[in-house]
């Protein structure tokens, strides 16, 4: 978690690739051209309102998944063939997710030559019968390079690494480690080398700053930071049961119950695991900061409680869901104003706060820390750019849900981020969801440049889609809390509940996301899981689009925008690397006249280096108008945009396409779907 500005820490490097998202069983796979509100055939739907048990992730015991993996470990090298992998591509299993019906969700890492490949990741889906059902990388790009050796020394890319860390305020001379890999996550996959430099941020967090340098040219291709920032009587939460372990006369905050998660005292220090809280009573703390044990209750307390959350919610055990407890440091530093969550110690870690008044041990914090556990486990949204700040808000998203959950009557389910520690000295909120730009700086709805944004304010949109799609727009009041929240577009959205939220969240973040999804790649994910969940034609399927455009991202179920009438076609059409132009057509009839002079094209491709497309709108007489030209400037990755044309001198009747050539090599991409909306 963060109060500030990252003080330059976050890259302004282009946006991640994000691939093509095949939605197998719903509405963005199903041929349609068809006027908005019209029906459409689709796959048998659940029952109005309730999820689809068939599509319901199963509660593995950890046994179940460790034995999964290695059945999926077995048959790792004739899946590679089966989805088209190289002979020098392997994949390494990660995680697997198995549905009610048999479905299996298998997430890889991949290697090349014996190379890591960095923004290789994929998820493949498989029915029960074992056919392949869904393939979703994060990247298109064809995984080759021309050779294995580096034209730039070792030495070098460690030098530009630990003086870019430096600027940041880091005091390190070297780097703990520096490996070679290939680099597929912006683009065309390069030899690189992976530099990174542990040592301090400039305000004390600990740092794991990877460098990913080109192994040809020594250039720069991307920086992103590995930590994330994030009966006991304790400061927050009153008067709460704790799980302890017992030995004799001695009692240690070790919940024997929950993985055997631990708690320890760094007593102030800034390294090493500290000393496990441990004591002949088991009564822990007094309510205030003048006893050390009751920040440790505090976080023994969060701990305990997300866990319970994502096993009772999810089905999740533990953090990697392998049955595992992480454990928590508190008292870190000295005033250190943060709370963070470290993947190399798999722990939390809390400060005290300014003046060491104020630990940062609340209960949506150890949610929202733990969080960023889950999601390296799972979709590892890199940590940098749109994925950044969509790791982030999955924190706060979660963080959220671990605070209702509790149903804690000192710290009540609220939308509000960091409410109790008083971050800010002045009694507000770390972070608002109803209006995320109440805090300052963060971003209530998407815009082209939101990936050059700190994390912990790219974010916003995501957060303010969450609450959107929980509780829908406009003024309440939800546990004494009176929020107000407004859309991008100045309509109205129904909010489908919080539960259903969490459950579409996780969904996609666990089955459908990879390390370089963006906003689009999650509007497509979150879509595929409401689908999946309550059908295409669900209200719930529905709210997911509104919610989206709510922020911005994608358009409205029933249009787009401003109203009118409006006309789709998602079936979706590959894009082939520098070849020649594609098209889509929708199919116009009904209408009087000619078209209108502000005719709405709502266009979603995805495709890495989108500078290489070249965009056309083809009206029914032949006329092409410009889109998107050519841009070689162009780096980052998708369209998803809206256009505004100036169609009068078109027949509003009659076959518009939509016209799309990619004209430069090495990146392929998929036309998923577009729209015309008639004001």
């Amino acid at each position: 978690m963060r109060s500030s500005s990252s003080r330059g820490r976050t890259s302004h490097t282009p946006h991640h690739r994000t691939a093509a998202l095949a939605l197998a069983g719903v509405a963005a796979l199903i041929a349609a051209a068809v006027q908005s509100g019209a029906a459409s055939a689709a796959p048998a739907q659940p029952q109005a309102g309730k999820a689809d048990p068939a599509h319901a992730a199963l509660r593995l015991t950890p046994s179940q998944r460790a034995e999964l993996i290695r059945h999926a470990d077995a048959g790792r090298a004739a899946t590679a063939r089966q989805i088209g992998l190289g002979d020098q591509e392997k994949l390494v299993v990660k995680d697997v997710v198995k549905d009610a019906d048999g479905t299996l969700h298998t997430r890889y890492e991949r290697t090349y030559a014996g190379l890591p490949v960095l923004g290789g990741d994929l998820v493949v889906t498989t029915a029960k019968s074992g056919k392949t059902m869904d393939v979703v990388k994060a990247t298109s790009a064809t995984v080759k390079v021309a050779g294995l050796t580096p034209a730039v020394a070792k030495a070098t890319a460690e030098k530009q690494a630990v003086q870019r860390a430096r600027a940041l305020g880091g005091t390190r001379s070297a780097a703990d480690s520096v490996r070679k890999v290939i680099w597929a996550a912006t683009g065309r996959p390069v030899l690189a080398y992976e530099t990174v430099v542990g040592g301090l941020q400039d305000d004390g967090t600990p740092s794991r700053l990877h460098v990913v340098t080109d192994a040809a040219t020594g250039k720069k291709l991307y920086e992103y930071q590995g930590v994330k920032n994030g009966i006991g009587n304790t400061q927050y939460s009153g008067q709460v049961t704790l799980t302890t372990t017992q030995s004799g006369s001695t009692f240690t905050l070790n919940d024997g119950a929950r993985g055997n998660h631990k708690t320890y005292n760094l007593n102030h220090g800034s390294s090493g695991t500290g000393t496990l809280y441990s004591q002949t009573n088991d009564t822990w703390g007094n309510g205030t900061n003048s006893n050390a044990a009751t920040a440790g209750a505090d976080a023994h307390y969060g701990a305990a409680v997300t866990w319970d959350f994502y096993k009772n919610t999810f089905g999740r055990s533990g953090i990697k869901n392998n049955g595992v407890g992480a454990y928590s440091r508190v008292h870190y530093g000295n005033s250190y104003v943060n709370a963070f969550w470290d993947d190399s110690c798999f722990c939390m870690t809390y400060g005290d706060g300014s003046g060491n008044a104020k630990p940062l041990t609340a209960i949506d914090v150890a949610g929202h820390e733990m969080s960023h556990g889950v999601t390296s486990a799972t979709a590892n949204l890199t940590y940098s750019g749109e994925s950044g700040g969509l790791n982030e808000a999955t924190s706060d998203i979660f963080g959220t849900g671990v605070e209702f959950y509790a149903n804690n009557s000192s710290d009540v389910g609220d939308y509000l981020i960091g409410e109790k520690i008083d971050i800010n000295g002045d009694g507000s909120p770390l972070r608002y969801m109803d209006k995320p730009s109440k805090d300052g700086a963060s971003k209530d709805s998407w815009y082209s440049g939101i990936g050059g944004v700190d994390v912990h304010y790219s974010s916003g949109p995501a957060n303010h889609f969450f609450y959107l799609l929980s509780e829908g727009s406009g003024t309440k009041v939800i546990n004494g809390v009176t929020y107000n929240s407004p859309t991008a577009d100045g309509l109205p959205v129904t909010g489908i509940g919080r539960d259903k939220a969490l459950q579409i969240w996780y969904r996609a973040l666990t089955t459908k996301w990879t390390s370089t999804t963006n906003y689009a790649g999650a509007r497509t994910g979150t879509l595929a899981a409401a689908g999946e969940l309550y059908g295409t034609t669900s209200a719930e399927y529905k709210a997911v689009q509104d919610a989206w455009a709510g922020v911005a991202v994608g358009s409205r179920s029933g249009g787009g925008g401003g109203g009118g009438t409006s006309y789709e076609n998602t079936t979706p059409v590959a894009v082939p690397d520098n070849g020649p132009a594609v098209t889509s057509n929708i199919t116009v009839s009904g209408r009087t006249g000619n078209a209108p002079s502000n005719l709405q094209v709502a266009v979603d491709i995805t495709h890495t280096w989108r500078g290489d497309l070249v965009i056309d709108l083809v009206g029914p007489s032949g006329t092409a108008y410009r889109l998107k030209s050519f841009s070689g400037s162009d780096s980052a990755d998708n369209v998803n945009e809206t256009y505004t044309v100036n169609a009068a001198a078109e027949s509003a009747n009659g076959t518009w396409k939509l016209r799309v050539q990619d004209q430069a090599t090495y990146d392929t991409g998929t036309i998923n779907g577009w729209k015309l909306t008639f004001p």
